[in-house]
């Protein structure tokens, strides 16, 4: 009997169910997959709650790993027993077997187990195309990065300081600061306490950053502009705050002629030959220990609610794996 984590109306961590599905063979392009573990993210809880609506009824989740049941006909690069994970997926991984389109299934290397693998993913695979596409990171660069304790964050960070970046970071407590600065971070703010806009200004002598990586939106957005240089950008990846109010383009000239992304990993990895090197260059970097990934939380599966609720009001750091 097969179960999966299912909403049939939007709203609160309560609207998630634990049904029993029924599962098919996969059709042409598609693989079964067994989960084994799947991994939480923050855009679970904007499709949950109908801010990145989904349709209704629906199963929620987009990253995980497992094992290769079955394949599809046309499918011939995996084949019954692969380990896999993937990050860039329909929704619908809450469950603890499911069908997808194969092309969307990374195989992986024996040196990451299945927990690693379904808590960084979507995570890794955000954080590879922020600092290698969007605004590619180099030696000498200092950049601005919120959520620095978050699934994103301690990535992203490890990843930047590989890199030869410098990481400023922004954090709501006294131990996610300590968590930011082992993971990367040069410096860190506590932003519940400290403005952060003075802050930057005072670690780069005034010069501001070329980049800020913003996931929270609304709270910070309009004060991540005043961080940047002339011709710097902020790259809105994520909005767990609320949606960003529209922008008069005129304030991007008058704080420096600054630019603005709202980038997603589903068009970064949109091609399986995007997705594919994507994921080898977060494997390389995950393998050869430059990138730890901390599974700081597992939850079962089928008490996915009490992960939201979790999430939500900030109580966890770094990832979070729910276990089938």
């Amino acid at each position: 009997m097969l179960h999966a984590i299912r909403i049939h109306k939007y709203g609160g961590p309560e609207v998630m169910v634990w049904e029993e599905i029924q599962l098919g063979h996969p059709g042409p392009g598609e693989a079964r997959i067994r989960q084994t573990a799947v991994g939480l993210n923050f855009v679970d809880v904007y499709n949950r709650m109908g801010l990145y609506p989904v349709p209704l009824p629906s199963g929620l989740g987009s990253e995980g790993a497992g094992i290769v049941e079955e394949v599809g006909a046309g499918v011939t690069d995996l084949k019954p027993g692969d380990r896999v994970a993937y990050g860039s997926a329909p929704v619908g991984s809450y469950a603890e077997a499911r069908l997808i389109p194969a092309d969307r299934l990374i195989k992986l290397p024996n040196g990451i187990d299945d927990k690693t693998a379904a808590a960084m993913m979507l995570k890794g695979l955000t954080a590879q195309y922020l600092i290698r596409r969007t605004y590619r990171v180099k030696k000498g660069d200092t950049i601005l990065l919120h959520a620095a304790a978050g699934g994103v964050g301690l990535i992203l960070s490890q990843w930047a300081k590989h890199l030869g970046a410098t990481v400023i970071g922004t954090v709501g407590s006294d131990d996610k600061a300590k968590l930011s600065k082992a993971n990367g971070c040069e410096h860190v703010i506590v932003y519940t306490r400290e403005d952060f806009v003075q802050r930057v200004a005072a670690i780069t002598n005034g010069k501001k950053v070329p980049v800020v990586y913003d996931s929270i939106g609304k709270d910070t957005f309009l004060k991540s502009l005043d961080c940047c240089a002339p011709l710097g950008l902020v790259v809105l990846f994520g909005q767990s705050s609320g949606s960003v109010e529209p922008l008069n383009l005129g304030i991007l000239a008058a704080k420096g002629s600054l630019y603005v992304t709202r980038p997603t990993l589903n068009t970064y990895g949109a091609t399986r030959e995007n997705l594919v090197a994507m994921a080898n260059e977060l494997f390389e970097v995950v393998e050869s220990g430059a990138v730890k990934i901390t599974v700081n939380q597992c939850y079962p599966l089928k008490d996915a609610a009490r992960a939201h609720a979790d999430l939500v009001a900030r109580k966890t750091t770094g990832s979070t794996v729910l276990t089938v």
